[in-house]
């Protein structure tokens, strides 16, 4: 698939995503019965370099089970498909996911994270991979741990203070987010998500920089910006765009 065609793909998701908001599914109505429950997520990487990339998500929940199918192809011809599974696990005191995620060219990603504790919550997390060529769109460590804090003890508004930080390839790099969710009503949720980073690029160099994520949901309906030099520590500042609908 071209980038033109895989343009207009996004721009027909986007149109479905705006159709189906028109039609009335608002968010809190997801199925919460035996149905599974869906999310479309389609994203334009716009990067410094000139190598922008297009990607799509679709995710569906089935009770306690997750799973999704993803497709990334820039425009250096890079493509790589990845599914994958979430086990999610839910109690008064602990609540848990396990993931694993396996992407073409042979690359292998597990990750297990937990909030322990009620309104006020501890952060805990670990991940792995098997070291192949993957395409990392959370562009965090993901041979890493996870420590942090978060409450929702305030009406409507989630906070979290947490760090992501490599523990197996020594490259000492570490993101720390500051994340604010505030919901206005039923429909509506601004998401805020103020990361800093450091540690080496692959390339060896020192950076310590700051990054951005801005995110509103309406209805079935979100969209979020990031900006984020030194982009999954490499040396292009990159752009992102995502449209989606939960359905």
């Amino acid at each position: 698939m071209n980038l033109m065609l895989e343009g207009r793909v996004v721009l027909a998701g986007a149109l479905l995503a705006a159709a189906m908001g028109a039609a009335g599914v608002q968010a809190g109505e997801v199925p919460q019965g035996p149905g599974p429950q869906g999310k479309l997520t389609l994203s334009r990487y716009a990067s410094s370099d000139g190598n922008n990339a297009l990607d799509a998500n679709l995710r569906g929940t089935w009770e306690d089970h997750t799973a999704w199918v993803g497709v990334y192809r820039d425009r250096a011809g890079l493509q790589q498909w990845r599914a994958g599974y979430e086990r999610h696990v839910d109690g008064d005191l602990l609540r848990s996911v396990l993931s694993l995620q396996n992407a073409s060219g042979g690359a292998w990603v597990g990750s297990a994270s937990a909030e322990v504790g009620g309104d006020t919550y501890a952060i805990l997390g670990w991940g792995r991979t098997n070291l192949r060529n993957y395409i990392n769109l959370n562009y965090d460590p993901n041979d890493a741990i996870t420590l942090g804090l978060g409450t929702r003890a305030i009406e409507r508004t989630e906070l979290a203070l947490f760090q992501i930080r490599d523990n197996r390839l020594h490259t000492g790099q570490q993101v720390t987010h500051w994340l604010l969710r505030r919901h206005f009503d039923a429909e509506q949720r601004l998401t805020l998500d103020i990361f800093t980073k450091r540690g080496l690029t692959s390339d060896a160099a020192f950076v310590h920089t700051h990054s951005l994520t801005v995110g509103y949901d309406r209805g079935a309906l979100f969209v979020r910006f990031t900006h984020d030099p030194h982009a999954g520590f490499t040396s292009p500042t990159q752009n992102r765009l995502s449209l989606g609908s939960r359905f």
